[in-house]
């Protein structure tokens, strides 16, 4: 049976968790994640697809473009000049 925990999340069992998982997607969704332990050790935790993507994030590099945009330095000229190293050989 499920426990609670004082960050608004529950401790599962897991043949708890896998004899009422659908108990368990619905808390996930309207409560937040929940703790699933194997033999008493916390194992995983189950989170909302929202919590994912939000902790997976984005590869397109969209958030460091907003966030150079919104920055109060954006409209701060660098001058730089390229710089082209010399390449050398190398054996492999």
């Amino acid at each position: 049976m499920a426990t609670a925990n004082t960050k608004a999340t529950s401790t599962w069992r897991l043949q708890d968790a896998k004899a009422r998982l659908s108990e368990l997607v619905r808390k996930v969704q309207s409560v937040g994640p929940q703790h699933v332990t194997v033999h008493g050790r916390e194992a995983v935790v189950v989170i909302s697809e929202e919590d994912y993507r939000h902790l997976r994030g984005e590869r397109s590099g969209q958030l460091l473009v907003d966030l150079l945009a919104g920055s109060p330095l954006k409209d701060v000229e660098i001058e730089h000049q390229p710089v082209h190293a010399p390449v050398r050989d190398v054996e492999l």
